[in-house]
């Protein structure tokens, strides 16, 4: 009889959408689709609750608590609650949200921040496994998560998306990620030129030996890696957007 591949369930709650997918954690990749809601404007907790329910009922796996479930979420995350409120409703702020999803939801979770569980995903399956030094994975979204990685040891809860520039109002987020391309209308040259300044930044700072870049436009790395001149080698995350589900699930099983 062949032995079942050991499974867990990964939601990744973002500024813009909120994903999920039951994975397979021998192979690291999703069993299962991936299911996809936009996160409630405003970004309240019972409404953001009520989308996790709704995912976790498409994925059929609402009321199954055999299934580990591991939930990312864009905030600093310290003993299960929520220390910070990126692109999400301030109420978000020194929330306890562990208690709050495992209340809500009726099951244990495992609660981390989302670019550290990209980072994990990265680490246990894609482009920084085996990796020694220091690792600095960003997603590239609504925002600039970061997730650092030393010598295959997560570091948690880095900022670097909220270093600030000098000659521009407000941080490295509101000027470089990939909302500030769409909300701009930037072309693919002009966005890496705001790149080109946060990389060189965070490598100066860092001296780091990887960058990797997540998020949903690490798909189409092709079209602004290789504009960047950096001494660190960067690469697309293996995982792209689906890293945050793979990393949450495995987190699940610690």
């Amino acid at each position: 009889m062949a032995v079942q591949a050991r499974r867990a369930v990964g939601v990744d709650i973002g500024g813009t959408g909120i994903k999920a997918g039951i994975v397979d954690l021998d192979k690291g990749i999703l069993s299962s689709d991936r299911v996809k809601v936009a996160t409630p404007p405003g970004a309240e907790p019972d409404d953001v609750l009520q989308a996790v329910r709704t995912v976790l009922d498409t994925l059929g796996v609402a009321v199954d608590h055999e299934v580990p479930l591991g939930v990312a979420f864009p905030a600093i995350v310290k003993g299960g609650r929520t220390m910070s409120a990126a692109n999400v409703s301030k109420a978000w702020i020194g929330f306890e949200a562990e208690k709050f999803f495992e209340h809500g939801l009726g099951r244990s979770i495992h609660f981390a921040n989302d670019a550290d569980v990209a980072g994990v995903a990265e680490v246990r399956y894609g482009a920084a496994k085996g990796r020694s030094g220091l690792v600095i994975l960003t997603t590239l979204g609504t925002g600039i998560g970061s997730a650092l990685i030393n010598n295959g040891t997560l570091v948690p809860n880095s900022e670097l998306g909220h270093l600030q520039r000098a000659k521009h109002k407000g941080d490295a987020e509101s000027y470089a990620a990939y909302s500030a391309m769409e909300r701009e209308e930037l072309s693919w040259e002009a966005w890496a030129e705001r790149l080109q300044w946060y990389y060189s930044h965070v490598e100066f700072l860092f001296s780091p030996d990887l960058f990797i870049v997540g998020g949903g436009v690490s798909k189409h790395a092709d079209k602004f890696l290789p504009m960047l001149d950096l001494q660190t080698p960067i690469v697309a995350a293996v995982h792209r957007n689906n890293a945050g589900i793979i990393g949450a699930a495995a987190l699940a099983l610690g």
